[in-house]
């Protein structure tokens, strides 16, 4: 069996409303005790065909976490200065309710992302960065360097404020507070 990223038959309108009761179960119960027949049962389809689109759990979270972050990424802040995109997104994600059920259910599941291999989500996001940083580079408003490891660096410090962000706020340091660092902080990255 092959992931939904590798199963050219499977029709997007289906796949999106498989996907959406997968995040629905996900919200109500967590990840753990979601299954693909909990899934097929509230999409309104056999098991079977869940599991002709995605053979465990851990495939379809997966499409799901692609679906969702790609959906931030390219509608938080389309049009607007990097700095101001890349905030937006960090906003965008560190609200989104369901980045938020798994943090607060199942954190473990974060562990791959950031110890040991990056996501689709995530070369997605260094793929825009390293598209704005060339046209920045080209127009005299970023540094020269190498616009894969300024994004890849970017992305690494994002990870910081979406995973970690709420542990630095109390009684003297606010969100905002930590926003506005982050804005200074990526704008002396990227200033020429």
């Amino acid at each position: 069996m092959t992931s939904l990223r590798h199963n050219p038959s499977a029709k997007p309108v289906a796949i999106d409303a498989y996907l959406d009761a997968a995040r629905d179960c996900i919200l109500d119960v967590g990840w753990r005790r979601t299954t693909l027949t909990e899934v097929a049962r509230r999409a309104g389809v056999s098991r079977m065909t869940i599991y002709r689109s995605w053979p465990d759990m851990p495939q379809l979270l997966s499409d799901l976490m692609t679906r969702e972050g790609t959906t931030i990424v390219t509608t938080s802040v389309p049009v607007a200065p990097l700095i101001d995109r890349i905030i937006g997104a960090v906003r965008a994600i560190r609200d989104n309710e369901l980045f938020v059920r798994i943090v607060e259910l199942d954190p473990e599941l974060l562990l791959p992302y950031l110890l040991n291999r990056r996501g689709r989500s995530q070369d997605l996001i260094i793929e825009l960065i390293e598209g704005a940083v060339r046209e920045g580079q080209a127009e005299g408003t970023v540094r020269p360097g190498n616009p894969t490891a300024m994004a890849r660096a970017l992305v690494l410090a994002a990870h910081g404020f979406v995973i970690s962000g709420h542990t630095m706020v109390d009684d003297e340091v606010s969100e905002d507070d930590l926003y506005d660092e982050a804005r200074l902080l990526i704008s002396r990255v990227l200033a020429p």
